[in-house]
């Protein structure tokens, strides 16, 4: 046949068996099987490997999946997305969103609250406490003790004239104090003291009959467990019978010369939310030491009670302060406010006659009227004997 159309198909059948004259059918089919299965084992090798990396939390992953499959496994352990198109044509920019670890807790920015205008009101408070002679310089439980007794006795003095001061003028403390060094102010001496005797050494102080009890609590408990002693700690002091807070603070400052929290009293805590120191308005002292501790400067500590005591003491009186000679009226949100008004002016006796008239007709009373007209009745009487 002499057609090009069979002539050029013996030429590809020519072709194709030159190049296969040399194997089998059998021996190419098993050089396909072995290239696939090398092909597949390398899969396999990589992606143990990937999957050693990635950690143990992913080896679920591979339960149920066949070897022949594993070279899907790339598409499900992947964990970023692919990019979306737009459909504007344009590539959209992936945001990558980063997080601080802080092992689970995040960070929040808190900014310390603080009076506006408290510097300037302190240094006019230490202005007016330049002079230093109010009762608590002179009495206060600093100048109660006995200076050349032993450091533990001096230590107790400066706990009882604490004791003492609760709700006590300064000047009743230091004069009770006196009285009591005099007697022998020891822990073993008060415990050898009955209560009768004692109650006569600190009397007048406010509450001493109770101030009794718990001297003599105290004095016991010091000498069992302290040796005469006294705690060194906020928490050993809270621990003693008629000692608070105020008085475990001052304590620690004083007898320890450890400043441990601010002594708030009375008038600490009068004087701070005059002055508008605290956030919101306390209801106690503990509640104005809290309050202070979380702005003021831990070095004002040891300062601001003896300031703000003499300057209750002097000026910022309970009742009646002195707003008009206070260096701070300007700047308290209190100023020219705490003072009481004043009286009204006595009216004039007529127009308290008339009213007392109106009440007499507007509200009756039987049994007064009946007494008016007895009284009326013995007057009249009285006249006829007169004449």
């Amino acid at each position: 046949m002499s057609s090009p159309y069979f002539m050029q198909s013996s030429s590809v059948l020519a072709r194709r068996g030159s190049q296969s004259a040399g194997s089998s059918p059998a021996d190419s089919l098993r050089s396909k099987l072995t290239s696939r299965r090398k092909y597949d084992t390398v899969k396999v090798e990589a992606e143990e490997a990937r999957i050693n990396e990635l950690g143990p939390s992913s080896a679920p992953l591979l339960t149920g999946i066949r070897l022949e499959h594993i070279h899907q496994l790339p598409a499900q352990v992947k964990t970023e997305p692919a990019p979306v198109k737009n459909p504007h044509g344009r590539r959209r920019r992936q945001l990558t969103v980063e997080y601080d670890r802080d092992d689970g807790v995040s960070p929040m920015k808190t900014e310390n609250w603080e009076p506006p205008e408290w510097k300037k009101q302190l240094g006019f408070i230490r202005e007016m406490r330049s002079s230093r002679d109010a009762p608590v310089d002179n009495m206060g439980a600093e100048k109660c003790h006995d200076t050349e007794a032993p450091a533990h006795v001096r230590r107790f003095q400066v706990l009882v004239s604490l004791m003492l001061s609760s709700q006590t003028k300064d000047q009743v403390t230091a004069t009770a104090m006196q009285k009591l060094r005099a007697h022998g102010c020891t822990v073993e001496n008060i415990l050898a003291t009955d209560d009768e005797t004692l109650g006569k050494l600190i009397y007048p102080v406010g509450f001493w009959r109770n101030k009794v009890k718990y001297v003599k609590l105290t004095s016991a408990m010091l000498q069992k467990e302290y040796g005469g002693d006294i705690p060194n700690t906020v928490e050993g002091l809270v621990r003693l019978p008629g000692v608070g807070p105020k008085m475990a603070h001052l304590a620690m400052d004083i007898a320890w010369d450890q400043v441990s929290g601010i002594g708030v009293d009375t008038h600490v805590h009068r004087i701070s939310n005059r002055l508008g120191w605290l956030k919101k308005l306390s209801k106690n002292p503990e509640e104005t030491r809290k309050a202070l501790e979380e702005w003021l400067p831990r070095e004002l500590w040891s300062e601001i009670n003896w300031l703000l005591v003499g300057f209750g003491q002097q000026v910022c009186l309970p009742v009646n302060p002195l707003c008009s000679v206070c260096l701070n009226q300007y700047s308290c949100p209190s100023a020219h406010k705490n003072s009481p008004a004043k009286k009204p002016k006595a009216e004039p006796s007529h127009t308290s006659n008339q009213k007392s008239t109106f009440k007499i007709k507007t509200e009756p009373q039987p049994e007064t009227a009946v007494k008016d007209e007895m009284a009326s009745k013995e007057l009249t009487s009285l006249k006829y004997i007169i004449s």
